[in-house]
C-alpha cells in the first residue's frame, strides 16, 4: 500500500472481532454505511473478501482468520505507541544521568544531590562530567542530560531554570596584608592575581569596573577552576576571585574572603537542558529534584 492508513488497521481489528458491520460500527463510533465503505477499502487493499455472508451473519475467510491474531497484536502495539507514557515510579527507575558542571559546583553540591537521588530512586546513577566549554551539541545529542552553570549567549534553543544567585568576592591567604582593612581599588590592583578561566583568558568580571576607574590588575596565573584559585592563593601572595557560595561551603582552604572594592555582575546559576527532553518523565523528575534542592 503506497498510501498507508492506520485507521484501516483499527477498523479491520473491529470487523474481524465483531464479524458484524453494525457491531463494528458501534465499536468504532462510525455509521454503518461508513464502516461498510471501510470494509470495501480493506477488501480492495488485501485482495480478499475478508468477511462473507453466511445466513444472517458474516464469517471470516481463511485469509482473515490467518491474519486476525497479527492484526490484534499490531493494533495493540499502535495503541501502546500512541498512548502517553505510564506514570513514573522513581523507586523502579533504572537510569544513568549525566550532569555537566564545573569543578566548584561538583565540589560543593555533588554529595548532597547524589544523596537525595539515592534516597528517592536507588536505581538512578549520577555521572558528573567536566565542563571544558559551553557547547550545546552534547545536550542536543543527549550525551549530556543537564548542564549546570551560567547560561551562555548561544543557548537560545535550550530550556533553563534558575537554581540560585551568587556573586564574586576576593580571597587571599590567611595573614595577607590586604586583609587588614577593606581594600580600595588601588590596593586591590597593587597585588598580583590568579584567574579562573576554562578558556585560558587573562581577564574576569572585575576587570571592566576596574578599567572604568582607569585601573588594571596584573594577572600572573590562569587556572581552570575555582578550587585551583583557592590552592594558588593559599600558597602565595596572589589574590583571587571566587563565588561567595564557594566560601560559605568552606572550600577555600587556608584563605580568607574579602569584599571587592568594585561591583561585579550577579551570577545566575541555572540548570539547562534541550527541549527534546522536556516531556521525558525521568528527566522531569531529576530536574524537579535538583530545583527543590536549592529552593525547598
Amino acid at each position: 500500500m503506497s498510501d498507508l492508513d492506520l485507521n484501516l488497521l483499527v477498523a479491520l481489528d473491529a470487523l474481524l472481532t465483531e464479524k458484524s458491520v453494525s457491531a463494528a460500527a458501534r465499536r468504532l463510533g462510525l455509521s454503518t454505511s461508513a464502516t461498510s465503505r471501510t470494509l470495501a477499502r480493506l477488501r480492495a487493499a488485501t485482495g480478499d473478501p475478508l468477511l462473507v455472508p453466511a445466513g444472517r451473519a458474516l464469517v471470516a475467510t481463511p485469509h482473515a482468520e490467518a491474519i486476525a491474531g497479527r492484526v490484534r497484536e499490531l493494533t495493540d502495539a499502535v495503541r501502546t505507541i500512541l498512548a502517553p507514557p505510564p506514570p513514573l515510579d522513581v523507586r523502579d527507575l533504572r537510569r544513568d544521568f549525566t550532569i555537566r558542571a564545573n569543578e566548584a559546583f561538583v565540589l560543593l553540591h555533588a554529595a548532597r544531590l547524589s544523596a537525595a537521588v539515592a534516597k528517592a530512586a536507588p536505581g538512578v546513577l549520577l555521572r558528573f562530567a567536566p565542563k571544558p566549554e559551553k557547547e550545546i551539541r552534547s545536550l542536543r545529542e543527549a550525551a549530556v542530560d543537564l548542564d549546570i552553570g551560567v547560561i551562555s549567549g548561544d543557548g537560545g534553543e535550550l530550556r533553563g531554570q534558575a537554581l540560585f544567585r551568587d556573586g564574586f568576592v576576593g580571597i587571599a591567604r590567611i595573614g595577607h596584608p590586604i586583609l587588614a582593612a577593606p581594600p580600595s581599588a588601588a590596593d586591590f590592583v597593587a597585588w598580583g592575581h590568579v584567574v579562573a578561566s576554562r578558556r585560558g583568558l587573562f581577564s574576569g568580571p572585575v576587570d571592566a569596573p576596574l578599567a572604568a576607574l582607569g585601573l588594571t590588575r596584573r594577572v600572573m596565573v590562569v587556572v581552570p577552576g575555582f578550587p585551583a584559585v583557592a590552592a594558588v592563593t593559599a600558597a602565595s601572595d596572589l589574590l583571587g576571585l571566587v563565588p561567595r557560595s564557594f566560601c560559605r561551603a568552606g572550600a577555600i582552604g587556608a584563605t580568607a574572603m574579602f569584599e571587592l572594592p568594585v561591583a561585579t555582575p550577579e551570577i545566575v546559576v541555572s540548570q539547562t537542558w534541550h527541549p527534546r527532553m522536556d516531556a521525558d518523565p525521568g528527566h522531569r523528575w531529576l530536574r524537579g529534584l535538583i530545583f527543590e534542592a536549592f529552593h525547598g
